[in-house]
């Protein structure tokens, strides 16, 4: 059976329709791709990536942060109840073999570093500007493209 790749796509439950844009065209790109994308299951970033993923017909997981799988977005093809609030950051980041920041705030900043301390790569887009080895895309196709590069790099695949 071969192994699927799973990017983690990561940001605000609330966005700009630009940053939104972006989302959904990078969910488009992992689901072209035929990686799975997984992410914190909620609104935003994570809908409106889960929402490219799906027109593409990918596979999206959210991992959610409360008791109740009716929180997660209609995009969600499975949904992960955890109970853990932010702890669940955690997760996600250990979950995925790429991560994609998309702008975002603190959560999204520790989801960055826990990607970090799990050597699994980062991507951002228009993300934080922190002095850590984060890949710089400056788009959708360009992001997915170099998740999977740093991918082959590690894993030596796909």
């Amino acid at each position: 059976m071969k192994e699927k790749i799973i990017i983690g796509v990561i940001g605000s439950s609330t966005c700009s329709s630009s940053v939104s844009e972006v989302a959904y065209i990078v969910g488009k790109e992992i689901a072209r791709k035929n990686a799975i994308l997984i992410c914190g299951g909620r609104g935003g970033v994570m809908e409106a990536a889960c929402k490219g993923a799906k027109e593409e017909k990918g596979i999206t997981i959210g991992v959610l942060p409360g008791n109740d799988k009716e929180s997660a977005n209609p995009y969600i093809d499975i949904p992960i109840v955890t109970g853990m609030g932010e702890a669940r950051n955690v997760i996600i980041a250990r979950s995925s073999d790429a991560v994609i920041a998309i702008a975002g705030k603190y959560g999204t900043l520790s989801e960055i570093a826990f990607a970090l301390r799990f050597d699994v790569p980062v991507v951002g887009i228009a993300t934080w500007n922190i002095n850590i080895p984060i890949l710089k895309a400056k788009n959708p196709k360009q992001a997915v493209g170099m998740a999977l590069s740093a991918i082959r790099k590690t894993r030596g695949k796909y």
